[in-house]
């Protein structure tokens, strides 16, 4: 790979084994096209993509046990897509999305690491035009919470991307933001309900993590009058 170097682990998520590669270093930089500058992403949030997170394995642990039949679900900020593989591997209807311009390659790379077809991808700015892929019953993401802007525009794309009838589950690592999305989420007519889960790793710290998973049902047709 040019203008970076990588690594490949292994995760154990369920019963089965995950190849993934990801960056080896968090300190990297590299955008000698000005794609990644483009796209917003500053250098000091460019490796973030790259590499897997403690809530990213709760998340991929989670969606092993998930109901997915009849679901069409959507990862956001997806980065090297662990939670994804989970999914597809179990035959879930799965599409990928993040707004860094290498996640496409890294995760095309990881489903051939693991003998899998490519998982759908789609290149998803939260605050970008409409994507036109559609309503999802199901979103996940983890750790997506760590800037200011993004309960506002994470709020926003699932306004545009999520069925009446939806659940959206969230690994959170407590970095401060998920009180202002709580509030968008419940203007949107979402219940909450909220996880205690050890992560692991460095982050966290003290109690871990959560998994928070929001539920929005549509309204029930009212009778019909003659």
């Amino acid at each position: 790979m040019t203008g970076y170097t990588v690594e490949t682990s292994t995760y154990r998520i369920g019963k089965r084994d995950y190849r993934v590669r990801a960056l080896s270093d968090r300190r990297q930089y590299s955008d000698p096209d000005g794609e990644a500058e483009r796209a917003g992403v500053t250098p000091a949030s460019w490796p973030l993509f790259g590499v897997i997170w403690p809530a990213g394995v709760a998340l991929a642990e989670a969606m092993d046990a998930i109901p997915i039949a009849g679901l069409r679900i959507l990862e956001v900020g997806c980065g090297l897509g662990l939670a994804s593989l989970v999914l597809a591997r179990r035959g879930a209807d799965i599409t990928a999305s993040d707004h860094h311009p290498l996640a496409m390659a890294f995760m095309r790379h990881n489903t051939d690491l693991n003998d899998m077809a490519p998982i759908p991808f789609c290149l998803a700015p939260w605050g970008g035009p409409d994507t036109g892929i559609g309503r999802f019953d199901l979103v996940i993401g983890a750790d997506v919470l760590y800037e200011h802007e993004h309960p506002r525009l994470l709020a926003g794309f699932l306004a545009r991307h999520a069925k009446a009838t939806v659940r959206f589950v969230l690994a959170d690592a407590g970095r401060g933001h998920c009180g202002r999305f709580n509030t968008r989420m419940e203007a949107q007519g979402y219940s909450r309900v909220e996880k205690r889960v050890q992560f692991g790793g460095e982050w966290p710290p003290g109690a871990g993590g959560r998994i928070l998973t929001y539920d929005r049902k549509e309204p029930a047709a009212g009778p019909r009058h003659s």
